[in-house]
């Protein structure tokens, strides 16, 4: 059997095992410690955000930026279609209904007409959403500027879904630091993980204080268990977050690797008649955290014959993100847009990205797709 090649495994650097060593060495091993306030600081500085709560995941994060921002049952929120469960369901641990919006061609991500649409649709309706999740796909940076400029006229709060876009720069600056409240995710495939975790990110400092007292069970201070309000398990552990730390000191390296994974895929495979990849504006730097492909719209090959056939060597591949409003948990929550991402759907494929990736491994995975197209 060949050796399994993975879609996006993760890739230790080096200094993560000592400091898991330290928090044993040093009994932190609750989600309290020392890791897990130098990691805090340290990813604040990296992505320039003054104040920072790591939590256990990124869906943790969204849910408590919904709570922080005031999202009660029978609200509205938009959200982005395209992209993983992970963004809108905490919309619905609120009680609240998402409003999703189409993808534009131009990255991938919300359609900035669409968005305002949709904001103009539902105040005509007497529902006006009480914030926006915007989504970086695949660590490509969204039309930031615009969405912003919509969100401020209307009076929308922003919640910045980087869970996917560590690493990326839009105009020069990272994101998670665009929206009112920003998060990134740690999961295993993610471009840097902790094993399983997240963070929320903002420039206000009572968001992120409050962030983390509700991750905590928001235990009242007092001599006993005391509890006022409503809280959550969603703290990030010290170990995790040593681990996190080891990940953050090679995180640029990590994303100049997938840049350069990108390159050699759209290098050999771009020139072939119809195929193209998720493209990337001029002012926006994405991590490419997965390399995504495009079947040509007129080929009788599938993105899942092609998923297939890479699988049989085994080699992972997936099909990029199935709509939200098209899944039959969300049938019939209002949607805007021009069916955009349905056609991506159609149409295409992640290719193995992880920063680990050997150059042969490259040339074999470039070589079995060729000979499909």
């Amino acid at each position: 059997m060949n050796e399994r090649i993975y879609l996006s495994p993760p890739h230790m650097g080096g200094d993560e095992l000592k400091f898991v060593q330290e928090a044993f060495q040093s009994n932190w091993i609750s989600p309290a410690g020392p890791h897990l306030d130098l990691f805090e600081k340290e990813l604040a500085d990296y992505n320039n955000t003054p104040h920072c709560a790591a939590l256990s995941s990124g869906t943790a994060a969204i849910h408590l930026a919904l709570i922080m921002l005031g999202v009660k049952q029978h609200d509205e929120v938009i959200c982005s279609s395209f992209t993983f469960a992970g963004s809108c369901n905490p919309i619905v641990y609120q009680g609240a209904t998402p409003v999703y919006v189409d993808s534009e061609d131009s990255t991938w991500n919300m359609d900035p007409q669409a968005l305002r649409s949709a904001i103009e649709d539902r105040i005509r309706k007497g529902k006006k959403p009480k914030a926006i999740i915007v989504v970086h796909l695949y660590g490509m940076p969204a039309q930031m500027e615009e969405i912003v400029a919509i969100a401020r006229h209307y009076d929308i709060k922003i919640i910045e879904d980087a869970a996917e876009g560590l690493g990326s720069l839009y105009k020069g600056k990272k994101l998670g630091s665009f929206g009112d409240i920003g998060i990134y995710s740690f999961n295993g495939n993610k471009i840097i993980t902790t094993s399983g975790g997240g963070a929320l990110v903002s420039e206000n400092a009572e968001w992120v204080k409050q962030a983390k007292f509700l991750s905590t069970q928001a235990r009242d201070q007092a001599p006993h268990y005391q509890h006022s309000q409503i809280g959550y398990n969603y703290r990030l552990s010290n170990i995790s977050a040593g681990i996190g730390r080891g990940q953050l000191k090679v995180l640029d390296q990590r994303v100049a690797r997938r840049r350069a994974i990108y390159d050699y895929y759209k290098k050999i495979l771009g020139g072939l008649p119809g195929v193209s990849f998720q493209p990337e504006l001029p002012g926006s730097v994405s991590n490419r955290w997965l390399t995504c492909m495009l079947l040509p719209a007129t080929s009788k090959l599938t993105p899942e014959t092609v998923r297939l056939a890479l699988e049989k060597e085994n080699i992972e591949s997936r099909p990029l993100w199935k709509p939200m409003h098209l899944q039959p948990v969300f049938n019939g929550t209002p949607y805007y847009g021009s069916k955009a991402s349905e056609d991506l759907f159609a149409r295409g494929l992640c290719l193995p990205s992880g920063s680990s990736l050997t150059d042969a491994q490259l040339e074999k995975i470039t070589t079995l797709v060729g000979k499909m197209l």
